[in-house]
């Protein structure tokens, strides 16, 4: 179980590490002379580079955090009275829903940095849509586990089920929240275009990265 947990922290870790290196690696980091060519190319101001060191803390934080969780999974299923659970097959479902949501809003990111306005309505939108489901997905897998007899006090088990995909559930709706400005700003066309696109690319990393905790997490339940 511990070789397991490890090699799953070392995906996560790779997987992050290439996403953070892509980012960089498309970023003019140096010092740019104040005018309008500080607004060009992705994330290219120093404002956006604050924006974008803040989201960076923000992961290495929740990083933290789910991996004190995974640890503690290890160390409590080591107890005599762990019973493994039998995950919901809707969870694969959630999962696609996900990694479409992930991908379409990828292609909305490109879009916004091309320049290509009207991609941005309709990405946003099936963005929002998908990962919405996912997250109604979810409550009807807790809802399931639930009619099954399968409630949180019933087994160590089912409490970190519960908790794991809940705290998952709640950084994206923390997420959703940022997503929503930025749809309503698209749909009304209100905003100035370089703010929007940088919230996009923002919210990109932020969809990226729990794409890749929840496959962490999800292979994780499977495989315990």
């Amino acid at each position: 179980m511990t070789i397991a947990l490890g090699f799953l922290a070392i995906i996560l870790a790779t997987l992050l590490g290439w996403l953070l290196k892509q980012t960089f690696n498309t970023t003019p980091w140096e010092m740019e002379a104040v005018g309008d060519t500080a607004h060009h190319g992705p994330l290219g101001g120093t404002g956006d580079k604050s924006k974008l060191i803040a989201l960076l803390t923000l992961l290495a934080v929740v990083t933290s955090f789910f991996a004190l969780i995974l640890s503690a999974y290890a160390l409590r299923m080591e107890l005599g009275d762990w019973v493994p659970m039998t995950e919901p097959q809707l969870l694969w479902t959630n999962t696609v829903m996900l990694i479409v949501a992930s991908g379409v809003f990828q292609w909305t990111r490109n879009a916004a940095v091309a320049g290509q306005g009207e991609r941005l309505k309709p990405g946003l939108l099936i963005t929002g849509v998908l990962t919405l489901g996912f997250v109604l997905g979810q409550f009807i897998a807790w809802q399931q586990l639930q009619n099954s007899g399968q409630f949180i006090t019933n087994n160590p088990s089912n409490a970190f089920f519960y908790f794991m995909t809940g705290a998952h559930a709640v950084h994206i709706l923390g997420g959703l929240y940022v997503w929503a400005r930025a749809t309503t700003k698209v749909v009304l066309g209100s905003g100035e275009a370089a703010a929007i696109r940088r919230s996009i690319e923002l919210c990109t990393i932020y969809w990226h990265f729990l794409l890749l905790v929840w496959l962490v997490l999800f292979g994780l339940l499977l495989s315990t």
